[in-house]
């Protein structure tokens, strides 16, 4: 790959990890509470990611989360279509309105101040190594590769680290869903 190309690439995975996986909780909330069988939220989830990736390729959206909603109520209507199912309510567009726009009341201004501080907390009890791989990549936003370069560690190891640190936090916040 040309150096342009591989620069182009960069920016867009960039773009994509800033722009549109930090929607990645509300879309994965979104398509639990429309679809019954919890294992199809990840295969669309994918199918959404590929349909943003190969859009903003041609041209990178104005408003990338009305655009990541627009395409996940797209596919589900779709594969409701191809499913025979004929009832959509679900998918009316008061219940994406719900999505694309956010009340911040003070109620969850206080929520997700206490939220944060609980994290801050959990955070430190994570073991160094694991503390840092996953502050890097969640917070600095750093991709796998320099994560490893920075610390001396195989892209692997990085991973292992993530996917630790990630369930100890996700284990320590109770589990609930939003619709």
């Amino acid at each position: 790959m040309c150096h342009y190309c591989s620069r182009v690439v960069d920016s867009l995975e960039d773009w994509f990890q800033r722009e549109v996986l930090c929607h990645e909780a509300a879309l994965v909330r979104y398509l639990s509470s429309r679809l019954p069988v919890p294992a199809d939220v990840q295969d669309i989830r994918h199918d959404i990611y590929v349909r943003m990736l190969e859009a903003a390729e041609r041209e990178v959206p104005r408003h990338p989360r009305a655009f990541l909603f627009s395409i996940a109520r797209n596919i589900l209507i779709d594969r409701l279509r191809r499913d025979g199912v004929v009832a959509i309510g679900p998918l009316e567009e008061s219940h994406l309105s719900d999505v694309l726009i956010e009340e911040v009341t003070p109620e969850r201004l206080e929520s997700g101040r206490q939220q944060l501080q609980r994290l801050s907390v959990l955070l430190q009890c994570l073991p160094t190594r694991c503390r840092e791989v996953v502050w890097m990549r969640r917070v600095e936003n750093l991709p796998q590769k320099v994560i490893a370069r920075r610390l001396g560690i195989t892209e692997a190891t990085v991973e292992k680290h993530l996917v630790r640190g990630i369930r100890k936090l996700a284990d320590a916040f109770p589990s609930r869903r939003i619709r």
